[in-house]
């Protein structure tokens, strides 16, 4: 469990990490600032581009090999970042970094699904759901400490020693591997490199190259027809049709991109709203954000111990409704409201993204069979970048064309995929698993 939440933490952590040193990589390296956010944008990219290869190649090749394998290339990605002496070659780094992180985010769950006794999936995929949670929210200031004493390169030097003791630790102690030998599908594999590639890149540039980001996606979207179609027609298909056909399973992948889609459309709008709007500073921020992802840590192992004696669905669904109330409130607050008024608006939030993940984790990891652990696996962790991705993008897309407080307009729309997203949930309550 130490080695598969390390995996899990150092993807999430490096995914927000670079953010904060983005001005200081450009001045060092002599690049402009729009070159230099791809830095962020190629990690993103590289993930997006191997999540359904990985998960594939994990029950073909074993999940121990190809996690393990995982786990070494992000130490060695991590390495190159931070000895990058040009912005070309950390640019590549990142992107190798990223795909290295596609590994541990597909197979984590999956690996977990083998070490644990079914009474305790629930509890531990809860410490996923808050690793991921608490990574994420403190990446910005993980970097901050870090940058307060050394230079930019250490944001990623400091993942090598990390990646070698936990991939000996992983090495030593997990299940031995049970590959389930089968042709490997290389054309379903380039198709959704090519869609999710070109989806992540067109959401990426939404808010800088308009017309050329719409071709993009529109590209992206009819490569994924192409790549559905040709699935349809493999005995082994890459994309998981065989899950998606599991009702149980596709609600509860509609209702992690909507969940996680309002996450980020809170988290990119409501600093906007506190430093530019609300004139506090970059530490005031901080910390009025800081309440959701702890209430997160707080909420999300009693969800999974709850799990046992509730029905998933209908702790997902209170979870959402939750969420959506938070925001609501949020999107409500007074003009200036103080920082109590904000922080337990805040902390609601948190309690219901928690009381959401942990359940609905569990749920995408149990409704087929045990043996497609792994394309569950990269389902959901594609759930998690493509909310993401949609999230940002439409940030982009409300700042550009609403002109009147467009962080309300924001917290409004996040408030709108949660609702959504539990009233799909409820529709889970009568939904079996495969073979129930």
């Amino acid at each position: 469990m130490f080695a598969l939440l390390a995996g899990v933490a150092m993807a999430s952590l490096d995914s927000a990490i670079a953010n904060i040193a983005l001005p200081t990589i450009a001045t060092e390296l002599t690049a402009s600032e729009a070159a230099t956010v791809w830095v962020v944008n190629a990690f993103q990219l590289g993930a997006a581009l191997l999540l359904l290869p990985a998960a594939a190649l994990g029950e073909i090749r074993g999940l121990r090999r190809v996690y393990g394998f995982g786990l070494v290339a992000f130490g060695v990605a991590s390495l190159g970042c931070a000895l990058s002496p040009t912005l070309g070659s950390l640019v590549l780094f990142r992107l190798l970094q990223g795909a290295a992180g596609a590994f541990t985010a597909a197979l984590a769950p999956a690996l977990i699904r083998r070490i644990q006794p079914p009474e305790r999936m629930g509890s531990a995929l809860a410490l996923v759901a808050l690793t991921v949670a608490f990574s994420g929210a403190a990446g910005p200031s993980v970097a901050a400490a870090i940058l307060s004493f050394a230079r930019w390169p250490w944001l990623f030097l400091v993942n090598v020693p990390i990646c070698i003791v936990a991939a000996i630790a992983f090495l030593r102690d997990a299940p031995p591997n049970e590959p389930q030998p089968r042709p490997f599908d290389r054309g379903g594999a380039l198709l959704s490199g090519l869609a999710l590639g070109l989806i992540v890149l067109g959401i990426d540039t939404l808010g800088l190259h308009a017309g050329t980001a719409a071709a993009a996606i529109a590209c992206g979207f009819a490569a994924f027809a192409w790549l559905v179609r040709h699935q349809s027609r493999q005995p082994t298909p890459l994309v998981p049709l065989d899950l998606m056909r599991i009702p149980l399973f596709s609600l509860s992948i509609v209702t992690s991109v909507c969940s996680y889609a309002a996450q980020i459309l809170a988290y990119v709008s409501l600093p906007f709203l506190f430093q530019t709007v609300q004139h506090r500073s970059a530490v005031e921020t901080g910390l009025l954000v800081t309440p959701w992802p702890l209430l997160v840590v707080v909420a999300a192992p009693v969800a999974g111990k709850l799990i046992a004696k509730h029905p998933a669905a209908l702790l997902g669904s209170l979870g959402l409704a939750a969420l959506a109330a938070g925001l609501a409130l949020l999107a409500a607050m007074p003009a200036m409201p103080s920082t109590l008024d904000i922080a337990w608006r805040m902390a609601l939030c948190g309690i219901g993204f928690g009381f959401f993940q942990t359940p609905n984790n569990t749920t995408l990891m149990t409704a087929g069979p045990a043996r497609r652990s792994g394309a569950a696996g990269g389902m959901l962790a594609l759930a998690r970048i493509s909310g993401w991705c949609l999230g940002s993008a439409l940030v982009a897309v409300v700042f550009a064309l609403v002109h009147e407080r467009p962080t309300i307009a924001c917290l409004e729309l996040a408030c709108a995929f949660a609702s959504f997203g539990a009233v799909v949930s409820v529709l889970r309550y009568r939904a079996r698993p495969a073979g129930a």
